[in-house]
Formats: C-alpha cells, structure tokens, sequence
C-alpha cells in the first residue's frame, strides 16, 4: 500500500463515519463501542508485544556503543556513548527518549571523491522529529483536563503555557501549529526524497495521516465548528467511570477526531509506533559496555572439550622433534 492507497483509505474511513453518524445515526458505536474495543485491543497488544520483547532471549552481550570503552586506568572512557555503569545507561536512554541524540548524529553519510566518507547530521529530520513527539506529548497532557476531577495544577500550567499567544492569536495553541508544520514535513519528506520513498510502506504514510487527522479535527473543532466542552468532559468521565453514555450536541467533527483517536489507539501496537516501549527493552540500549572487564559466555554454546597446548605438544611430540621446532617440556 503506497501513498494514494492510504489517502483512499483515510477518505473511505471518512465517508463510513459520516454515513454511520448522520445517515444511520449509529452514535452508540461510534461514541461508545469503537472507544472501548480501541482502548482494550491497545492494552492488551501493547501488554503483549511488551512481554514478547522482555521474554526473549539474548545470548550475546550486544551494546551499541560510539566512544572509548572503559580498560585502562589512564585511558579516558565515554560514560554515556560506551557506558560500564547502570547510571551511564540510564543516562544515555534518557537522552534517547527525551533528545533523539543517535537521530542527530550520522545520519547522513555521503561519499566525496573516491574513498572518502563524510558523516552529516540531518538536522531536519531531527528538529521535525523532536517538534512532533513533544508537542504530542504536551496535547496528550493537555487533554487529561477532560479525564481527571479536579484538574491537576501542572496540567492547568502547561495548558496556559500553551496558550501564551492567545493575546495575539485566539483560540490557537503553539502545539497545534507545531505540529502540523512536523506533520507535514514528515510527510513530505517521505514523498519528494526518492530514497526514502522507496523505503516506506503504505503503514508509514497511513499512520502519518491518521495523526493528521485526529491534529486537524482537533483544531477545527476549535477554530469553527466549536464543541460544548463541558459535554465532552461528561461523556469522557463516563467512559472512565465505565457507565458509558453517547456524547450528546457534540456534532459530526467530534465523532470524527474520535474515530480517528480510536483507529490510532487500536493500530498502536501492531505498528512502528510500539518502538516507543520497545526502546527500554533494545539490548543495544539497556546493555552496559562491560566486555573487557566481565566474560560474557553465550549460554547456548555447546561444551566442547578443550585442547590444551600441553596437550598438543604431548601428542606431536615426535614430530614436532623431527622437524625442529622448539618444545616447552623436553
């Protein structure tokens, strides 16, 4: 599935929410059951895959590492990019998660006349990257305003940080524009460079406008086509309270970003999207860089009897004689 099949796909989810809410008013199954099978098939497959990773074996000692590993006393290690300690490895998961760092380093290698490589940074790439996750996770935080009574006074905060530019721009949230400009470069990116069109597969694009989506209902749900908020928060608290109730005076958008919250919530743990968890369990990542100070024996290895150079020389004694070579026992 390529660009054009993912656009007909979000187009066909498009037309069957408008016909199932406003021609066959199926506002149960759109406000209750689909919520619900979404947030159980999430919870369950994210549970699973996470399981699958933590309960598979991993016979060889494989950290990633890009610095000086720590030997000698007088030769100076890298604690973070060849860490030997647990600290080291919290340290560089924690750069990882909250800075992309190994995105940020060589991720372009060009060849400049004839044996000559050049590592780049994709800085792009990287400020893309950073600007949607964060301003995802600062939406995602946003919207617990609707879940949680009384509303936690941190959430209160970032929800104002976020509207800082109200005095200027009404009814707009920084993240909101930010994410779209990373939406939209990701996707780009994606369909002018031909290297990495050829390597994307119609999940990346689909995924991609499935976020879209659920960022621009969001938004004019805002902007035009305003949703009593008040109504939401009561069918949010139902839902978690499990005494469900169809969301009332809401209209067709808010069916639609709910709809496409779902399709997300439910696609999560059968996409690339699970490498969000699948990070702390990389033995790349959560291994410390001790090979030169600790043995690491495969514990699949068959035992095979060992032959000493003792032994050898005891068995080719004669001939070792012959030819001249040196022994160590006479």
């Amino acid at each position: 599935m390529g660009i054009l099949p993912s656009f007909l796909a979000i187009a066909l989810l498009l037309l069957l929410i408008t016909l199932g809410v406003w021609v066959l008013g199926w506002y149960s199954l759109f406000g209750v059951m689909i919520p619900y099978t979404a947030a159980l098939l999430f919870i369950v497959g994210f549970i699973y895959r996470i399981l699958k990773w933590a309960g598979s074996p991993v016979p060889f000692h494989i950290p990633a590492v890009s610095g000086q590993q720590k030997s000698l006393p007088w030769i100076k290690h890298s604690e973070i990019d060849s860490p030997s300690t647990t600290g080291g490895v919290v340290a560089r998961l924690a750069l990882e998660v909250l800075l992309f760092r190994s995105l940020l380093r060589n991720e372009k290698v060009e060849s400049q006349g004839p044996q000559k490589l050049f590592f780049k940074t994709s800085t792009y790439l990287w400020l893309g990257a950073i600007a949607f996750h964060w301003s995802l996770l600062i939406i995602l935080l946003r919207h617990l305003r609707f879940f949680l009574e009384p509303v936690p006074s941190i959430i209160v905060f970032i929800q104002r940080l976020d509207s800082i530019l109200q005095g200027l721009f009404p009814v707009i949230y920084i993240t909101d524009v930010i994410i779209l400009i990373a939406l939209g470069y990701l996707f780009l990116r994606r369909v002018i460079y031909p290297q990495i069109r050829y390597i994307s597969l119609g999940s990346d694009y689909f995924v991609i406008l499935v976020i879209l989506g659920i960022a621009a209902t969001g938004i004019l749900m805002r902007l035009g086509y305003r949703v009593d908020l008040e109504r939401v928060k009561e069918w949010a608290m139902a839902m978690l309270s499990f005494h469900p109730k169809v969301p009332e005076g809401v209209g067709l958008l808010f069916y639609v970003h709910l709809f496409f919250v779902s399709l997300l919530i439910a696609y999560f743990p059968l996409s690339k999207l699970m490498h969000m968890g699948g990070i702390f369990l990389s033995p790349t990542r959560n291994l410390r860089n001790m090979s030169r100070h600790d043995r690491h024996i495969n514990p699949w290895n068959h035992p095979v009897k060992g032959h000493s150079y003792k032994e050898y020389e005891d068995e080719f004694r004669q001939s070792m004689k012959e030819v001249g070579l040196p022994l160590e026992k006479e």
